[in-house]
């Protein structure tokens, strides 16, 4: 992002777009080196398809912000429904292709990675696809007016509420460690995650999410954090979104406080963010 960024810059660019090697990736950077990517970019591309399709649902994977599902859900004339999943761009597309099968209109599924797939391109996980309704929105502008630049797609995600601080940690969980008693990592890590809960459902300024599909999910001191077991590895990835530094601490404390709890679980990331 920030080599695509400094060439929109020094080539004076209306619009610069980025994939990954495969192409099932994708990115954009408006003429301003604004970064159109992760939850700004699921806005952009909501707020496109919502006007297409008022009242749709948008499926994401389970790290978005809650900022996201006030844009989808509040702020967008045509309002539509954000159903946060499990994180994985194959779950989300499968999840958006079940909704429709149960009657509930969805025509976007998206993961903050950047994959993204959308109903009337069948389904396909196809970064340069995303990139072609961003195109076609800012080519349908420039018709109206040839001297409007890559601001008409900025100006759509304009009310996205946005973290001041965004920290991924990823605890790792010893799988030699005698707290396992030969058992697997999984068991483990599903034992801290009740832990969580429990520790949780005690403190008044936490709640965690209503509606949840994977891991532990809390909002609380203008933010939330999330933490969930790996698909695959032995590690627990945890996410926090605060307004500010001291409120992402606290939200990680509280973590921690459930945490510490279990001794196969390396919490040496947690520490080294809560003393910076």
């Amino acid at each position: 992002m920030e080599a695509i960024t400094q060439a929109v810059l020094n080539n004076k660019a209306d619009l610069g777009i980025i994939f990954d090697t495969d192409v099932d990736r994708s990115a954009a950077v408006d003429s301003s080196g604004r970064e159109l990517n992760r939850n700004r970019l699921i806005a952009l591309m909501s707020a496109i398809v919502l006007e297409e399709h008022p009242g749709t649902t948008v499926v994401t994977d389970s790290v978005t912000s809650d900022g996201l599902t006030a844009f989808i859900e509040k702020k967008l004339a045509q309002g539509g429904k954000h159903h946060r999943f499990k994180r994985g761009y194959k779950n989300v597309i499968d999840e958006a292709i079940r909704l429709n099968s149960t009657g509930e209109e969805s025509h976007l599924a998206m993961e903050t990675s950047g994959h993204g797939a959308l109903k009337e391109n069948h389904w396909l996980d196809d970064g340069a696809y995303t990139m072609v309704k961003l195109l076609n929105k800012l080519a349908g502008a420039r018709t109206l007016n040839p001297n409007i630049g890559s601001k008409v797609l900025t100006d759509l995600v304009e009310g996205l509420e946005e973290a001041a601080v965004t920290v991924e940690i990823r605890l790792k969980i010893d799988q030699n460690h005698a707290d396992l008693k030969g058992g697997s990592f999984r068991d483990y890590g599903e034992s801290i995650l009740k832990h969580l809960e429990s520790v949780i459902s005690k403190d008044p300024n936490l709640n965690k999410a209503p509606k949840n599909h994977e891991g532990v999910r809390v909002s609380g001191y203008g933010g939330w954090f999330m933490l969930r077991l790996s698909l695959h590895d032995p590690v627990l990835p945890l996410n926090i979104e605060a307004q500010s530094k001291n409120d992402a601490m606290k939200l990680g404390l509280a973590v921690l406080a459930a945490a510490s709890e279990f001794s196969a679980l390396d919490t040496t990331a947690l520490n080294k963010f809560l003393q910076q």
